[in-house]
């Protein structure tokens, strides 16, 4: 299992459209419903800054969203509408409960 976190600060006047642009990502996802993926997008009250956080858990360890059009487009203009970032981290998990809940194997 593999979680990435993704962070970012876009330009005042991108957000809308980087807005845009993860929600063609999010209908695209569902429109194809990858296995091995959970995956949330979320905007801080400041209305620019984002937070992207991906848990893949496929047999193979590829990631799902880098074979969608709609992330690759995404993904092509980001540095030129964010201010700040990105900067992607890969997390290791600790602990969970709810969406989160580890079984005893995955706990590291």
């Amino acid at each position: 299992m593999k979680i990435v976190l993704v962070q970012y600060k876009t330009r005042d006047d991108a957000a809308a459209e980087n807005e845009a642009l993860v929600h063609a990502v999010f209908d695209e996802l569902r429109a194809g419903a990858p296995a091995g993926l959970d995956y949330g997008t979320f905007r801080h009250a400041d209305g620019s800054s984002f937070v992207h956080l991906a848990v893949i858990d496929t047999p193979d360890g590829s990631n799902p969203l880098v074979s969608l059009g709609s992330f690759k487009h995404f993904q092509e203009d980001l540095g030129e509408r964010c201010v700040d970032g990105p900067s992607p981290e890969d997390l290791v998990a600790v602990d969970g409960y709810g969406r989160f809940a580890l079984t005893s194997d995955r706990r590291a």
